[in-house]
């Protein structure tokens, strides 16, 4: 079976009649960019939260989190979104239920907080053990000047653990970034949809899915090398080595 190639396919008008299938995919990667970044920032802040509660003294607290973490990285991705925009609304008040449905792109939305709170338990695992790898004698120093625990944490704990798990955090910004690849399945028109309708439209599947691969690469290495040249700048001397 032989297959026929056609590289101009990205400049030819897609179904709609006003895009380029390019057009279609570039507008694929937005919505991406926009749902990774989103989602990320609500996982940077749960998952501090998160991981913070699990090295306090509290047992109520590591409780808490420990349930948390467990309850959402064990569910795999793809079942949460479904959860979240098929069932969630249902257990809603209705009037509720039906406002969240009737939002415009509310697809994107729910796909935002899903990966959002899924990403936020692996990050809390992530602050947690930065958070323990510190020297005791940080935390003891800390109250020793007289901060309260809340203080401790804000100036001295957590600004040098983020530095410790920078190279962690760029690992998880890019697992974040690669999972919006599921969002298709509740509709959100993201790089991997837009990819897979150019292929059903046009038949031209390995061109599709070679455009998708170099995009989707391009910005891992972007995101890469920005990472790289904050590891050198934030480096601590003790306790990371730049490269």
């Amino acid at each position: 079976m032989n297959y026929n190639w056609n590289w101009r396919i990205f400049w030819q008008e897609s179904p709609n009649g006003v895009e380029t299938y390019l057009d279609l995919l570039i507008s694929g990667l937005q919505w991406t960019i926009f749902v990774a970044i989103c989602s990320w920032i609500i996982a940077l802040t749960i998952g501090s939260f998160i991981g913070v509660m699990r090295t306090t003294k509290s047992r109520f607290w590591n409780v808490f989190g420990q349930a948390y973490v467990e309850l959402f990285r064990n569910i795999p991705l793809l079942v949460q979104m479904f959860l979240w925009y098929f069932v969630v609304p249902e257990l809603l008040p209705s009037a509720i239920g039906t406002w969240i449905k009737q939002l415009p792109n509310s697809s994107a939305y729910t796909a935002i907080l899903c990966l959002g709170l899924f990403t936020s338990a692996r990050i809390a695992e992530q602050v947690r053990a930065g958070i323990q790898s510190l020297p005791s004698g940080q935390r003891m120093a800390s109250l020793a000047l007289g901060l309260t625990s809340r203080q401790s944490y804000r100036h001295i704990l957590l600004p040098i653990a983020y530095r410790i798990m920078l190279p962690p955090l760029t690992s998880e910004f890019l697992n974040n970034f690669k999972n919006t690849s599921v969002t298709f399945a509740i509709g959100v028109m993201e790089l991997m949809a837009q990819t897979r309708s150019m292929s059903e439209f046009s038949f031209q599947v390995f061109e599709a899915l070679t455009a998708a691969t170099i995009l989707y690469l391009t910005v891992n290495l972007i995101v890469v090398m920005i990472a790289r040249q904050l590891e050198r700048k934030l480096a601590v001397p003790g306790f990371m080595t730049s490269h």
